[in-house]
């Protein structure tokens, strides 16, 4: 009797393992061949997928910071023994300086995103920024950028966030890849748009201002193309059908950019 009992538990625990098992997978299914559609909710949840993606570079980051601590500790001991030149120290403590801003970025993009989120825009309003609550910390960068936006139609808070992404608001700010100033514009985009002098404030947010007001009128409007467009380049969207390119620089550069975009607070 006790192992007839048994029996039927086992099967009954089985025909539940199995029922879960086909519902998991038919839920999958549908996820992979259903097309995602731009709507508010598919903006949340893809708010709350890019969480995971933050605290995943933030441990990333802090693993860095970590290594280039140990690092810079070795290199002055070594600059002690007269063994290593001043320049590298110095070097390293700007490596270290740069990869802790990097988390403390991170930790800030993280704070912002668990405040309660509205459905982030897909689509950009002209001017429906103009009276946000926003300053870069100077004034005269605050003015230029509704300057430009208003010049431009394009919203002045988009080109705020934008800016913030690309450079900190810093106007001396050079990546890696070449790109100067503010808006972070490559020798080719600042020749298109007649810039001089791509550190100069004023023709860097004009040209920039322009660039993305092309990249919004080619896209029609879809500020999470004209993003990645921004980043990526206009040729690599169309490259794949109008749509954001798979790649993980790109991506990540929308989401955040999207993710704050869409907490707008009326001043």
């Amino acid at each position: 009797m006790n192992s007839s009992r048994k029996s039927s538990n086992i099967l009954v625990r089985l025909g539940l393992l199995v029922a879960v098992l086909v519902i998991s997978t038919a839920s999958v299914a549908a996820q992979e061949q259903s097309p995602v559609a731009a709507t508010p909710a598919n903006e949340i949840a893809a708010v709350k997928d890019f969480k995971s993606t933050l605290a995943t570079l933030s441990a990333l980051y802090e693993k860095d910071v970590k290594r280039l601590e140990k690092q810079n500790a070795q290199l002055k001991q070594l600059f002690t023994e007269g063994i290593v030149a001043r320049i590298e120290v110095e070097q390293s403590d700007r490596d270290l300086a740069a990869a802790r801003a990097k988390v403390d970025e991170v930790a800030q993009q993280i704070a912002e995103l668990n405040k309660p989120v509205a459905a982030a825009p897909i689509v950009a309003a002209n001017m429906a920024g103009s009276n946000q609550n926003w300053s870069t910390g100077n004034a005269r960068i605050d003015g230029l950028i509704r300057l430009h936006g208003s010049q431009h139609g394009v919203d002045p808070y988009l080109i705020f966030c934008l800016m913030s992404q690309e450079s900190g608001f810093s106007s001396r700010a050079t990546s890696y890849k070449g790109a100067m100033g503010l808006m972070q514009l490559m020798p080719g985009t600042a020749a298109r748009y007649g810039v001089t002098n791509p550190y100069d404030v004023g023709q860097n947010i004009s040209a920039g201002t322009r660039y993305l007001r092309d990249l919004l009128k080619m896209f029609n409007g879809r500020v999470d193309l004209a993003l990645a467009g921004y980043n990526a380049g206009e040729g690599a969207v169309m490259k794949y059908g109008n749509r954001i390119p798979p790649y993980n620089e790109t991506q990540n550069y929308v989401r955040l950019i999207i993710a704050r975009y869409g907490r707008k607070q009326t001043s």
